[in-house]
């Protein structure tokens, strides 16, 4: 107050959601996002069917697709979605798993701040619990050399479970491995480096999944730019450009005025000649093959084809990079500038069939899965389940650990933590306790989905793992319980350590506010009013319904 007028701090259209209401909205935002994903985990998962605003249709169970699809409108919500990201950008897999988690130790925490626990003793409870959990992680695990190929085909077949490439997983999972093996080197240090800038995935549709193929070099999906252009080189230099061949345009808008049929012939001679010029130096260069970023002129198409040089225009950013690792070759961006030097050896060879460029350099190495699918649906999905188990496969090759997978290494991990609970003092204790109920959601939600009853398989595990068998897992199939690693369900450390780590981190995030001051709506969109809080209040997820 003053002069007994009241100060105006906040606007009009400003918004505040204080203390335990603030705690209510931002636990109910994050679990609703953990909750829309849970149904997808595992192999008996269920998939989603996701519109967007341009009517383009995306069907996956894949954790962070998902997610990134979905049209969140909430702050809160945003947050658990970076847990699926960064999980899928550190490990490649366990996107799922780590927003479940998240949600659910945000679920727990509701409960303890209801007993009028501090969110500050809940947040020192989670850190040591999760530090404890990834260091018994590191113990659990088991190592596995490069050259395992059994076990490394295990970990892709894991991954893969569940997802489109379920059908022929032995046959992709062998695909996987032998394209991780492919692109391995080995560093000074003896350490293993797996170089995924050397390996490239090519999908296609119209035939089975379990007619994919591991093909050596490169597949460009292009045509020859003229049809009297040779398709087939046994060894070609071959021209990576960036530059188009056609000719060139004036930075800013001019007009020429032309006042005989001698003078506008002049002009096209010129540009002929300016084409004829930038053909020369290629064929002086020595080129039998240019595969070009940008455009070839038509006049140009046709004199590259009297040289006997095969052209590829418009082709992909990406695979022109993929071009250069595959030949060793650089990416010329200026023609003028064009020398022999600047020239890789290499086979080219045409598929008519497939309308497809097969490409393999002499000294330089790289690798091309090419997917095959039924349909454009079916060859996403099953493109998203194969680079899943790349990043798995890879992260397993570098780091060397693997885990029993089907819910085995949570219970197991639920078990140590409550006996570390045991010696941890004051009421972090609670949270020690409730990171651990949290953690055992994974097999609860596994057994969910695959239809079987969550509690008696929970207290199946429980008593597994009492009893000694850290590696007892479920078996989503047949219902019971076995030896998850025993049977071939693997999983690497380092996405179960990313996924602990990034859950836990993300729920104190969202714990620790108390208080949420908008400048206006309550959501990242900032139209309507969906998504919004009233002061006080609790708000909604705008968007989310209508995108699920």
């Amino acid at each position: 107050m003053q002069q007994g007028q009241p100060m105006i701090i906040m606007g009009d259209d400003a918004q505040r959601v204080k203390d335990k209401d603030a705690q209510e909205y931002n636990i109910s935002a994050a679990r609703g996002v953990a909750e829309s994903v849970r149904s997808t985990l595992g192999p008996k998962g269920m998939d989603k069917m996701l519109v967007d605003s341009m009517g383009d249709v995306t069907i996956t169970n894949d954790g962070v697709t998902i997610l990134q699809t979905m049209d969140i409108d909430n702050p809160t919500a945003e947050m658990i979605v970076e847990v699926a990201e960064t999980q899928e950008d550190e490990a490649g897999d366990g996107t799922t798993s780590a927003v479940a988690i998240a949600g659910e130790l945000l679920k727990n925490a509701e409960d303890l701040l209801e007993q009028d626990i501090h969110p500050t003793a809940v947040i020192k409870g989670f850190n040591l619990a999760s530090e404890y959990a990834r260091e018994q992680v590191d113990e659990i695990a088991t190592e596995v050399e490069p050259d395992d190929t059994e076990t490394l085909k295990n970990v892709a077949e894991t991954s893969m479970t569940g997802k489109g490439a379920e059908l022929d997983k032995e046959t992709l999972a062998d695909l996987v491995v032998r394209a991780i093996q492919g692109v391995t080197v080995e560093a000074d240090d003896g350490s293993h480096v797996v170089d995924l800038a050397n390996l490239n995935i090519e999908t296609r549709t119209g035939r089975a999944a379990g007619e994919s193929e591991l093909l050596s070099g490169a597949v460009i999906d292009k045509d020859p730019v003229h049809d009297d252009m040779p398709t087939d080189f046994e060894s070609a230099d071959v021209l990576l450009l960036n530059d188009p061949i056609e000719v060139e345009e004036a930075d800013v808008d001019t007009s020429v005025n032309v006042d005989s049929p001698d003078q506008l012939q002049k002009f096209l001679d010129q540009e002929e000649k300016q084409l004829r010029d930038k053909v020369d130096t290629i064929v002086e260069s020595g080129a039998d093959v240019v595969f070009c970023q940008k455009g070839i002129d038509d006049l140009a198409q046709h004199y590259l084809a009297k040289e006997g040089v095969l052209a590829v225009r418009r082709t992909k950013k990406s695979d022109l990079s993929f071009l250069k690792n595959v030949l060793g070759a650089p990416i010329v961006t200026d023609l003028d500038s064009l020398t022999a030097d600047d020239l890789a050896v290499g086979s080219v060879e045409r598929d008519e069939e497939e309308g497809l460029f097969y490409v393999e350099g002499e000294d330089a190495h790289g690798v091309t899965l090419l997917l095959y699918g039924t349909t454009d649906h079916v060859v996403d999905e099953l493109e998203r389940g194969i680079e899943d188990a790349i990043d798995v496969v890879a992260t397993t090759v570098s780091d060397g650990r693997t885990l029993p997978g089907g819910g085995a290494i949570e219970v197991e991990l639920a078990r140590r933590l409550r006996d570390y609970a045991d010696s941890v003092s004051g009421r972090e204790q609670l949270a020690v306790e409730a990171f651990a109920d949290s953690l055992e959601l994974i097999p609860r939600v596994l057994a969910e989905n695959a239809g079987l009853d969550a509690i008696d398989l929970l207290v199946d595990l429980r008593a597994a793992h009492e009893a000694g068998d850290a590696h007892a897992g479920l078996n989503v199939f047949s219902g019971e319980v076995v030896d998850t690693a025993e049977a071939g369900v693997v999983e690497t450390a380092q996405a179960k350590e990313q996924a602990i780590s990034s859950a836990a981190e993300a729920a104190n995030l969202v714990l620790k506010i108390d208080d949420i001051i908008s400048a206006g709506d309550l959501s990242t969109g900032g139209d309507d009013d969906e998504g919004g809080a009233p002061a006080g209040g609790m708000g909604g997820m705008g968007g989310m319904g209508g995108a699920m």
